[in-house]
């Protein structure tokens, strides 16, 4: 008969990477919970209105870098031309400075 891990020996081999990404992961849920909590104290639109700014800068971001995750390249990609990236702007300064010397 093979011998079966038990549960602790299995939580052992996970790395102490994924219990930090996990911890931090805990902490940061419960900082935005209260931070929806204090914000919605003050005003009763404030937290949407700080979800909306936040995600609208992740996305712009996410635009400007093109570190999307897959399932968002379709939505990205046709912005490309209308947002500026990171790539366009290295070639446009590079341009420029070609056109310089």
């Amino acid at each position: 008969m093979a011998a079966q891990s038990s549960v602790e020996d299995q939580l052992r081999r996970v790395p102490k990477e994924a219990w930090i990404n996990l911890a931090i992961g805990v902490v940061a849920i419960i900082v935005l919970v209260r931070l929806w909590r204090g914000l919605r104290q003050n005003n009763e639109y404030a937290p949407s209105i700080a979800a909306t700014f936040t995600a609208g800068v992740l996305f712009l971001t996410m635009v400007y870098y093109r570190n999307e995750p897959k399932f968002l390249t379709p939505l990205v990609e046709p912005l490309t031309s209308f947002f500026p990236t990171k790539a366009k702007q290295d070639s446009d300064l590079e341009r420029l400075r070609r056109s310089r010397e």
